[in-house]
Parts: structure tokens; C-alpha cells; sequence
């Protein structure tokens, strides 16, 4: 472990406390949900404030691996920036079509911020092939 921490770049441990302190709020907020902290409200300004609350870890995660790229060394930023984009580009495209089935072919409603685990299941599938920054 101590070897492997050796060689962990700063902007890596920097990127790995990060994702472990907003997604410890997300998962704090939606097991409070899931328990049904939140069943009774009922002002629209409240449910707005619990969105806005649920997503905010999410903007921070997302900053957090644009602010990987951004502290890395060119080689991490260019394989890092690649798979980012093919990953936003396959979750966009299977979004898409799961919308069109949903407008056209009845297919169950999914919500909208099934997007983002989308997207990092997508990022999972391509990461391991994309080893190069050509």
C-alpha cells in the first residue's frame, strides 16, 4: 500500500480525496432519502433546495475529474480528457436512444439523472481500451 501511494501523483490523491468527500455527501443525502428524511416535504422551495443538494456533490465530482486533468502531466490530461469524451459521447447516445424508444416505442420512463452513473459505467467500458493519448 505505502508503494502504492509512492507512486500516486499528488494531482491523483488530490482527485481521490475529493471524490471520497463528494460522494460521501451524495451518499449521506440519498440514504437519508432512501430512510424517508425527506417524505414530507412539501414547499416546492424545499424540494427544489433538496435537488439542488442531492447535485451538488455531482457538479463537485465532475469539477474534481476536470480538475484531474487539469493538475496532470500531459500524458494522464490527454488520456484522461479522451475517455472523458467518449464516455459523455456513449452515455449521450444511449440517453438518446432510450428517449426516442421512450417518445416513440413506449419504452419505461427512466429519469433524468440516471445520466450520470450512465456515464461513469460508460467511462468504466472505455478507460481500460484507451491507453494512448493519440
Amino acid at each position: 500500500m505505502l508503494a502504492l501511494a509512492k507512486s500516486t501523483s499528488s494531482a491523483h490523491r488530490r482527485y481521490v480525496v475529493r471524490t471520497v468527500a463528494f460522494m460521501s455527501g451524495y451518499v449521506t443525502v440519498n440514504v437519508a432519502a432512501i430512510f424517508g428524511a425527506f417524505d414530507d416535504i412539501a414547499s416546492p422551495v424545499a424540494a427544489w433546495a433538496l435537488a439542488l443538494t442531492v447535485s451538488a456533490p455531482v457538479i463537485g465530482q465532475i469539477w474534481a475529474t476536470l480538475a484531474l486533468m487539469h493538475e496532470s502531466d500531459e500524458f494522464v490530461r490527454a488520456v484522461t480528457a479522451k475517455q472523458f469524451i467518449l464516455a459523455a459521447g456513449m452515455a449521450m447516445a444511449i440517453a438518446s436512444v432510450w428517449g426516442f424508444g421512450e417518445s416513440y416505442a413506449d419504452a419505461y420512463h427512466l429519469p433524468a439523472w440516471i445520466i450520470y452513473p450512465l456515464f461513469w459505467a460508460c467511462f468504466g467500458v472505455v478507460a481500460p481500451f484507451v491507453r494512448s493519448s493519440r
